[in-house]
Protein backbone atom coordinates (compact mmCIF):
# COMPACT_ATOMS: atom_id res chain seq x y z
CA UNK A 1 0.00 0.00 0.00
CA UNK A 2 1.21 3.25 -1.06
CA UNK A 3 2.33 5.20 2.32
CA UNK A 4 0.08 8.80 2.10
CA UNK A 5 2.34 11.61 3.44
CA UNK A 6 2.20 15.31 2.83
CA UNK A 7 5.48 17.25 2.47
CA UNK A 8 5.13 20.64 4.16
CA UNK A 9 7.48 23.95 5.11
CA UNK A 10 8.08 26.81 6.62
CA UNK A 11 8.33 29.62 3.93
CA UNK A 12 11.79 30.36 5.31
CA UNK A 13 12.74 27.63 3.10
CA UNK A 14 12.94 30.25 0.38
CA UNK A 15 12.79 27.42 -2.28
CA UNK A 16 11.41 29.29 -4.84
CA UNK A 17 7.75 28.51 -6.78
CA UNK A 18 9.74 25.95 -9.27
CA UNK A 19 10.79 23.72 -6.90
CA UNK A 20 8.18 24.13 -4.36
CA UNK A 21 6.05 22.64 -7.49
CA UNK A 22 8.85 19.94 -8.44
CA UNK A 23 8.72 18.45 -4.70
CA UNK A 24 5.14 19.10 -4.17
CA UNK A 25 6.32 21.11 -0.94
CA UNK A 26 2.86 22.58 0.89
CA UNK A 27 4.08 25.78 2.30
CA UNK A 28 3.12 27.43 5.76
CA UNK A 29 4.27 31.18 5.59
CA UNK A 30 5.22 33.24 8.61
CA UNK A 31 3.81 36.40 9.65
CA UNK A 32 5.28 39.88 8.30
CA UNK A 33 3.49 42.63 11.01
CA UNK A 34 4.49 45.81 9.05
CA UNK A 35 2.60 49.51 9.50
CA UNK A 36 0.50 47.65 12.33
CA UNK A 37 -1.14 45.41 9.58
CA UNK A 38 0.09 41.64 9.56
CA UNK A 39 0.86 39.70 6.16
CA UNK A 40 1.71 36.69 5.19
CA UNK A 41 5.18 35.85 3.81
CA UNK A 42 5.31 36.17 0.19
CA UNK A 43 1.66 35.59 0.33
CA UNK A 44 0.56 39.41 0.17
CA UNK A 45 3.66 41.10 0.63
CA UNK A 46 6.81 40.98 -1.20
CA UNK A 47 10.55 42.21 0.21
CA UNK A 48 10.44 44.62 -1.77
CA UNK A 49 7.34 46.39 -0.72
CA UNK A 50 9.18 45.79 2.31
CA UNK A 51 12.57 47.40 1.51
CA UNK A 52 10.27 50.24 -0.15
CA UNK A 53 8.25 51.00 3.14
CA UNK A 54 12.02 51.03 4.95
CA UNK A 55 13.52 53.66 2.42
CA UNK A 56 10.16 55.83 2.79
CA UNK A 57 9.85 55.67 7.04
CA UNK A 58 13.19 54.22 8.35
CA UNK A 59 10.74 51.26 9.75
CA UNK A 60 11.03 47.76 9.46
CA UNK A 61 8.55 45.20 9.91
CA UNK A 62 8.67 42.62 12.87
CA UNK A 63 7.76 38.70 11.97
CA UNK A 64 6.46 36.29 14.11
CA UNK A 65 5.65 32.53 14.26
CA UNK A 66 3.21 30.59 12.93
CA UNK A 67 0.95 29.33 15.74
CA UNK A 68 -0.20 26.41 17.07
CA UNK A 69 -3.96 26.85 15.82
CA UNK A 70 -2.48 27.81 12.57
CA UNK A 71 -0.85 24.55 11.88
CA UNK A 72 -3.50 22.13 13.29
CA UNK A 73 -5.99 24.46 10.68
CA UNK A 74 -3.71 23.79 7.93
CA UNK A 75 -2.67 20.18 8.58
CA UNK A 76 -5.89 18.63 10.45
CA UNK A 77 -7.99 18.46 6.39
CA UNK A 78 -4.48 15.86 5.20
CA UNK A 79 -4.94 13.77 8.25
CA UNK A 80 -8.55 13.64 8.00
CA UNK A 81 -7.80 12.02 4.65
CA UNK A 82 -5.54 9.70 6.05
CA UNK A 83 -2.33 11.88 4.89
CA UNK A 84 0.82 11.83 7.55
CA UNK A 85 2.23 15.28 7.51
CA UNK A 86 6.48 15.65 7.38
CA UNK A 87 6.95 19.17 8.16
CA UNK A 88 9.91 21.63 8.04
CA UNK A 89 10.37 24.47 10.49
CA UNK A 90 12.89 27.27 10.44
CA UNK A 91 15.42 26.58 13.45
CA UNK A 92 14.24 26.16 16.72
CA UNK A 93 17.11 28.59 17.86
CA UNK A 94 15.23 31.10 15.61
CA UNK A 95 11.17 30.96 15.77
CA UNK A 96 8.66 29.18 18.30
CA UNK A 97 7.19 27.77 14.92
CA UNK A 98 8.72 24.58 15.71
CA UNK A 99 8.02 24.87 19.29
CA UNK A 100 4.13 25.55 17.98
CA UNK A 101 3.99 22.77 15.12
CA UNK A 102 5.19 19.95 17.87
CA UNK A 103 2.12 21.20 20.06
CA UNK A 104 0.04 20.92 17.25
CA UNK A 105 1.21 17.08 16.67
CA UNK A 106 0.74 16.51 20.25
CA UNK A 107 -2.44 17.44 19.68
CA UNK A 108 -3.58 16.25 16.14
CA UNK A 109 -0.96 12.87 15.81
CA UNK A 110 0.06 11.67 12.00
CA UNK A 111 2.06 14.96 11.88
CA UNK A 112 6.06 14.64 12.01
CA UNK A 113 7.99 18.65 13.06
CA UNK A 114 11.46 18.10 11.94
CA UNK A 115 13.93 21.31 13.43
CA UNK A 116 15.60 22.24 10.70
CA UNK A 117 18.38 24.17 12.87
CA UNK A 118 18.88 26.49 10.22
CA UNK A 119 17.29 28.45 7.84
CA UNK A 120 16.32 29.57 4.55
CA UNK A 121 17.56 26.94 1.63
CA UNK A 122 19.51 25.29 4.19
CA UNK A 123 16.20 24.28 5.36
CA UNK A 124 15.52 24.08 2.37
CA UNK A 125 17.94 21.24 1.52
CA UNK A 126 16.34 19.44 3.93
CA UNK A 127 12.92 19.55 2.50
CA UNK A 128 14.26 17.72 -0.88
CA UNK A 129 16.13 15.27 1.25
CA UNK A 130 12.33 14.44 2.92
CA UNK A 131 11.13 14.94 -0.74
CA UNK A 132 13.50 11.91 -2.19
CA UNK A 133 12.71 9.69 0.53
CA UNK A 134 9.11 9.93 0.16
CA UNK A 135 9.55 8.88 -3.59
CA UNK A 136 11.39 6.46 -2.37
CA UNK A 137 8.50 4.84 -0.47
CA UNK A 138 9.72 5.09 3.16
CA UNK A 139 6.87 6.15 5.62
CA UNK A 140 6.78 9.45 7.45
CA UNK A 141 8.38 8.66 10.81
CA UNK A 142 11.41 6.87 9.72
CA UNK A 143 12.04 9.87 7.17
CA UNK A 144 11.30 12.55 9.55
CA UNK A 145 14.08 10.46 12.06
CA UNK A 146 16.56 10.46 8.63
CA UNK A 147 16.09 14.11 7.63
CA UNK A 148 16.37 15.05 11.53
CA UNK A 149 19.53 13.43 11.70
CA UNK A 150 20.99 14.99 8.52
CA UNK A 151 20.47 18.77 10.04
CA UNK A 152 24.27 18.50 10.68
CA UNK A 153 25.19 18.41 7.31
CA UNK A 154 23.09 21.05 5.70
CA UNK A 155 25.46 24.46 5.78
CA UNK A 156 24.02 27.67 5.42
CA UNK A 157 26.15 31.12 5.77
CA UNK A 158 25.39 34.63 3.81
CA UNK A 159 27.47 37.39 3.13
CA UNK A 160 25.89 41.28 4.36
CA UNK A 161 26.34 43.83 1.93
CA UNK A 162 25.38 46.56 4.24
CA UNK A 163 24.67 46.81 8.14
CA UNK A 164 21.64 48.80 7.62
CA UNK A 165 18.85 46.81 7.85
CA UNK A 166 20.97 44.67 10.86
CA UNK A 167 21.51 48.01 12.84
CA UNK A 168 17.77 49.48 12.38
CA UNK A 169 16.30 45.99 13.63
CA UNK A 170 18.94 46.15 17.37
CA UNK A 171 21.08 43.46 15.76
CA UNK A 172 24.13 45.80 15.99
CA UNK A 173 25.14 49.17 17.26
CA UNK A 174 24.87 52.20 15.05
CA UNK A 175 28.56 53.03 15.93
CA UNK A 176 29.30 49.38 14.31
CA UNK A 177 27.19 49.77 11.60
CA UNK A 178 28.31 53.52 10.48
CA UNK A 179 32.01 52.33 10.84
CA UNK A 180 31.20 49.28 9.15
CA UNK A 181 29.71 50.53 5.37
CA UNK A 182 32.58 53.43 6.23
CA UNK A 183 35.43 50.60 5.73
CA UNK A 184 33.27 48.54 3.73
CA UNK A 185 33.21 45.65 5.63
CA UNK A 186 30.34 42.90 4.80
CA UNK A 187 30.49 40.45 7.64
CA UNK A 188 29.39 36.75 7.12
CA UNK A 189 26.64 35.66 8.91
CA UNK A 190 27.00 31.75 10.02
CA UNK A 191 24.08 29.21 11.47
CA UNK A 192 25.86 26.80 13.95
CA UNK A 193 23.64 23.81 12.29
CA UNK A 194 24.10 21.71 15.59
CA UNK A 195 21.62 24.27 17.19
CA UNK A 196 20.66 26.39 15.21
CA UNK A 197 22.10 29.87 16.34
CA UNK A 198 23.64 31.94 14.52
CA UNK A 199 27.15 34.36 14.59
CA UNK A 200 29.55 36.78 12.91
CA UNK A 201 32.03 34.92 11.32
CA UNK A 202 34.43 36.62 8.86
CA UNK A 203 34.16 40.39 8.16
CA UNK A 204 35.88 40.61 4.83
CA UNK A 205 36.57 43.85 3.42
CA UNK A 206 36.00 45.26 -0.19
CA UNK A 207 33.26 45.21 -3.24
CA UNK A 208 30.93 42.94 -2.94
CA UNK A 209 31.95 40.25 -5.97
CA UNK A 210 35.16 40.12 -5.12
CA UNK A 211 34.12 39.72 -1.26
CA UNK A 212 31.43 37.00 -2.62
CA UNK A 213 34.26 35.36 -4.98
CA UNK A 214 36.65 34.84 -1.20
CA UNK A 215 33.47 33.69 0.67
CA UNK A 216 32.69 30.86 -1.71
CA UNK A 217 36.22 29.51 -2.49
CA UNK A 218 37.05 29.72 1.24
CA UNK A 219 33.10 27.89 1.93
CA UNK A 220 34.58 25.24 -0.29
CA UNK A 221 37.92 24.58 1.04
CA UNK A 222 36.22 24.12 4.72
CA UNK A 223 35.04 20.98 3.48
CA UNK A 224 36.34 17.29 2.12
CA UNK A 225 33.06 15.65 1.46
CA UNK A 226 30.27 17.98 -0.12
CA UNK A 227 27.41 16.22 -1.46
CA UNK A 228 27.46 16.81 -5.17
CA UNK A 229 23.88 16.99 -5.58
CA UNK A 230 23.13 20.42 -5.20
CA UNK A 231 23.75 24.02 -4.05
CA UNK A 232 21.74 27.10 -3.91
CA UNK A 233 22.56 30.27 -4.18
CA UNK A 234 20.17 32.82 -2.27
CA UNK A 235 20.27 36.09 -2.08
CA UNK A 236 18.10 38.78 -0.81
CA UNK A 237 17.89 41.36 -4.14
CA UNK A 238 20.86 41.37 -5.90
CA UNK A 239 22.11 42.59 -9.01
CA UNK A 240 22.11 39.94 -11.83
CA UNK A 241 25.39 40.52 -12.94
CA UNK A 242 26.77 39.41 -9.33
CA UNK A 243 24.98 36.47 -9.24
CA UNK A 244 25.73 35.27 -12.30
CA UNK A 245 29.41 35.94 -11.28
CA UNK A 246 28.86 33.59 -8.51
CA UNK A 247 26.80 31.04 -10.81
CA UNK A 248 29.68 30.95 -12.72
CA UNK A 249 32.13 30.80 -10.17
CA UNK A 250 30.68 27.41 -8.65
CA UNK A 251 29.90 26.13 -12.13
CA UNK A 252 33.51 26.16 -12.67
CA UNK A 253 34.58 24.39 -10.34
CA UNK A 254 32.28 21.11 -11.28
CA UNK A 255 31.04 20.04 -7.92
CA UNK A 256 27.46 20.42 -8.42
CA UNK A 257 24.84 18.42 -10.32
CA UNK A 258 22.25 21.20 -9.70
CA UNK A 259 22.90 24.80 -8.94
CA UNK A 260 19.84 26.65 -7.79
CA UNK A 261 19.55 30.40 -7.12
CA UNK A 262 16.74 31.57 -5.63
CA UNK A 263 15.37 34.90 -3.20
CA UNK A 264 14.93 34.58 0.15
CA UNK A 265 11.25 35.56 1.03
CA UNK A 266 10.27 38.47 3.57
CA UNK A 267 10.79 37.06 7.07
CA UNK A 268 14.89 36.58 6.01
CA UNK A 269 15.12 39.41 4.03
CA UNK A 270 13.35 42.05 6.78
CA UNK A 271 16.25 41.31 9.21
CA UNK A 272 19.34 41.42 6.22
CA UNK A 273 18.27 44.02 3.87
CA UNK A 274 19.19 43.86 0.39
CA UNK A 275 22.39 42.99 -1.04
CA UNK A 276 22.70 39.88 0.80
CA UNK A 277 23.74 36.64 -0.45
CA UNK A 278 24.80 32.88 0.85
CA UNK A 279 25.88 29.32 -0.73
CA UNK A 280 23.88 26.68 0.70
CA UNK A 281 24.89 23.17 0.57
CA UNK A 282 25.47 19.86 2.24
CA UNK A 283 28.25 17.44 2.95
CA UNK A 284 27.97 13.72 2.94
Amino acid sequence: MENKIILSADSTCDLGEELIARYNVVIVPLHIVLNDKSYDDLVNITPDEIYKNFNETGKLPKTSAVNCQEYMDKFKPYIDEGYDVIHINIGGALSTSYNQCCMAARELGHIYPIDSRNLSTASGLLVIEAAERIKAGMNAEQIAKEVQDLTGKSHGSFVVDKLTYLRAGGRCSSLAAMGANLLNIKPRIDVNNSDGSMSVGKKYRGKLIKVLETYVNEQFALYDNISRNRVFITHSGVDKETIDFVYDLINSKDYFKEIFITRAGCTISSHCGPGTLGVLFMTE
